[in-house]
């Protein structure tokens, strides 16, 4: 099991926060760009963009770029009962992203059904909520995991704000 790395959003803000190692350790940035464009960037300790997410405009997948501006996923939800589903479709393979409907606990599974990664939401770490992040897997960086678990949680907030402003989930 690899180290633990921590994150955490703004929940009303744009703005900086820090990406730290179980040793408490900074080892990169995550930069949130605004509340409303729901797109992030996740910088080296430099504060070079590594990685990219965002909705593109009329577009209801996240999609993932890397510091050339490629994409090289997208992640989409898929309607599930009594969990939370995602499909993340990386040039590195299809990965199912899977949590119970009220646990903070999400896998990150191969084609084969393999653990790639883990994540939660966590709040002892920091002073507001926060996600640990383990990588399993040599093959998605820990960058582009940040970058697909902030889209897990654009689509949640997203998901909360249509359910807290009446919104239906339609059929």
């Amino acid at each position: 099991m690899g180290e633990s790395i921590y994150f955490k959003d703004n929940f009303f803000s744009a703005g900086t926060t820090e990406i730290f190692n179980e040793n408490h350790e900074q080892i990169g940035l995550l930069d949130l760009k605004s509340a409303f464009s729901s797109g992030v960037d996740v910088k080296d300790k430099e504060g070079l963009i590594v990685m990219k997410g965002s909705f593109p405009f009329l577009f209801r997948g996240w999609v993932v770029r890397n510091q050339h501006e490629e994409e090289i996923g997208q992640l989409k939800q898929k309607l599930a009962f009594f969990s939370k589903k995602f499909i993340y479709d990386s040039y590195q393979g299809e990965y199912e992203i899977r949590s119970e409907a009220f646990s903070k606990d999400y896998d990150i599974l191969d084609k084969s059904g393999n653990l790639a990664a883990t994540f939660k939401k966590v709040s002892e770490f920091f002073q507001s909520p926060a996600y640990e992040l383990n990588n399993h897997s040599s093959e998605l960086s820990n960058e582009e995991l940040i970058a697909v678990v902030m889209g897990v949680n654009m689509f949640m907030k997203r998901n909360n704000s249509a359910g807290a402003s009446g919104g239906s989930a339609g059929g």
